[in-house]
């Protein structure tokens, strides 16, 4: 269970890391030019701004649905960016573009959401045939699941000349966030969110089917439910910004670690703690190779693996 104090450190660490997202990029600028510079408030205002609140909300929403599959799996070395469901949403707005290139946003956010939601529901479907005995048999099945996917997206890609699209799509980056680009992203925040009323609930999915309608639980429309965030989040962070990898996986098995398995006491913690870090990750992208950028993506697929595999050889300190 977290404390109050751990709490206020985490929310206090990343207030800290937001000031010091709107302050650093290519163009130098200070708090008190903002004041006195329309053109430094204008920067802030439709750059700098929006990118600090996309990372924070893109970070808080992937780390809630990497928490939800790992209870509606029973596996907690999964996310939705390395399963399939991001590959899914990227399959999406490559046939939405192909097909039908003047859509309009809310038809390509549709049609990403429903192949998320379908290679969702089959990467659920192949794992249930898994050996509950072989635990990381489950991660190392949805890589090869993604892997498959991002191939197809990638062959479809080559086909119409689009490449350099589909690198955009599977690559994480802030850098084009700007004011009028990402406010989708309050969608996929707001859904998110809503995950916080039913947290009890996915709790006990992740007891198992059994456990679960022994207990009095609509065992199927719950999972239903679960699935149709993951794939509303996936689609609309893969549309605005790209597939930011392993944030999923990584947050919620730390603070798992840290403060246990009450979902509802920590499902804020999580989000928290996604937002902190992805904001990070964002922050170092800027400055590490200064003036140009590294894509958050990037980042966080480096900081992800080590953590990955620290998280498989160091065992779990609780249990689910």
């Amino acid at each position: 269970m977290p404390s109050k104090l751990a709490i206020l450190a985490l929310a206090a660490g990343t207030i800290v890391l937001a000031v010091t997202s709107l302050f650093v990029g290519v163009i130098s600028m200070t708090p008190s030019e903002v004041w006195k510079d329309t053109d430094a408030l204008k920067l802030l205002l439709d750059s700098r701004f929006p990118r600090t609140v996309a990372a924070l909300i893109v970070g808080a929403s992937l780390s809630v649905c990497g928490l939800i599959m790992q209870m509606l799996v029973r596996n907690r070395f999964v996310e939705p960016m390395t399963t399939g469901t991001g590959q899914g949403a990227a399959l999406g707005v490559l046939a939405a573009t192909v097909f039908w290139p003047s859509a309009p946003i809310i038809v390509q956010m549709s049609i990403a959401t429903m192949t998320a939601l379908a290679t969702s529901a089959l990467f659920l479907t192949i794992v249930r045939s898994l050996p509950p005995t072989q635990p990381l048999l489950v991660p190392l099945v949805g890589m090869i699941f993604g892997g498959i996917l991002g191939a197809g997206v990638t062959f479809v890609a080559f086909q119409n000349d689009m490449l350099q699209f589909i690198d955009i799509w599977l690559n994480g980056d802030f850098s084009g966030v700007l004011r009028g680009r990402y406010e989708l992203l309050w969608i996929a925040g707001i859904v998110a969110a809503l995950a916080y009323l039913i947290a009890d609930q996915f709790a006990i999915v992740g007891l198992g089917r059994d456990a679960s309608v022994n207990l009095g639980l609509n065992y199927e429309q719950v999972m239903t439910l679960g699935l149709i965030i993951i794939a509303i989040v996936s689609a609309l962070t893969v549309i605005t910004i790209g597939a930011i990898p392993f944030v999923g996986l990584v947050v919620p098995n730390i603070v798992s670690r840290r403060f246990g398995d009450n979902l509802r006491a920590t499902l804020p913690v999580t989000a928290l703690a996604g937002g902190a870090l992805v904001l990070s990750a964002d922050i170092i992208g800027r400055v590490v190779r200064y003036p140009f950028e590294i894509p958050v993506g990037t980042i966080l697929g480096v900081i992800g693996s080590v953590v990955f595999l620290w998280l498989l050889y160091a065992g779990p300190k609780h249990e689910t």
